[in-house]
């Protein structure tokens, strides 16, 4: 089965270091939430996260969201031809499981997200819907053990779509970056066994996330 890695995702709870920013309190109190309880936002927390470690590449949420309902509400997902893990950029992996309804709501997804950094896991029925666990990037490819990691990013050769998809296996791993701006970290990289560009510019994740699987669906569902 094919797995699909958004690494280095934008998805954090409000770091230790600005929980007592003015922006990140005013927030927490309109939410009534603990500052350590809520997502890392540069919508509302812009000020705070100025000089912060790897600015460019946090505090986007919504981000993420996209990408997972992209990932989540395609038949290549809905027949289990695709497993999603979710990498997070301080070295946590949500583990997705089988069926999973991502709320369409952003509200309801932060929400639900914030539930899973408290309680660790999401069940339903007896069954795992999410699950959250302190892993980084080469671990997680540990735990998967794929034959083949291919990441997609400017940096790397260029290809189309359709000739990556082709190329995919059961146990390869797709590497998409979970992240607005920027680059896979040294870490990340090191761990890639081929590298592609498929399009000069740079474009969202949602949108490398729903061409690539397109792609990869019309291999799969000839």
């Amino acid at each position: 089965m094919l797995s699909v890695i958004l690494a280095e995702s934008s998805l954090e709870l409000i770091p230790k270091s600005i929980q007592n920013h003015p922006s990140v309190i005013s927030h927490a109190k309109k939410l009534e939430k603990k500052p350590s309880e809520i997502l890392l936002d540069n919508s509302w927390h812009f000020a705070a996260m100025k000089g912060i470690d790897n600015e460019h590449k946090r505090g986007r949420p919504d981000l993420v969201h996209l990408c997972l309902l992209e990932a989540c509400t395609i038949p290549l997902y809905l027949e289990n031809k695709i497993m999603i893990y979710l990498h997070t950029i301080d070295d946590k992996v949500i583990f997705v499981g089988k069926g999973v309804r991502i709320p369409k709501s952003y509200h309801r997804f932060e929400g639900l997200i914030e539930k899973l950094y408290k309680e660790k896991m999401i069940e339903s029925d007896g069954k795992i819907l999410l699950e959250l666990k302190e892993l980084n990037f080469a671990k997680l490819l540990d735990h998967i053990k794929p034959k083949k990691v291919i990441g997609l990013s400017i940096e790397g050769t260029s290809n189309s779509y359709q000739n990556i998809a082709s190329i995919f296996d059961d146990n390869y791993s797709v590497v998409i970056g979970g992240f607005q701006k920027g680059h896979f970290s040294e870490l990340v990289k090191n761990r890639i066994d081929e590298l592609y560009c498929i399009d000069k510019k740079s474009l969202e994740a949602h949108v490398v996330v729903g061409r690539t699987l397109y792609e990869y669906e019309k291999t799969i569902f000839k």
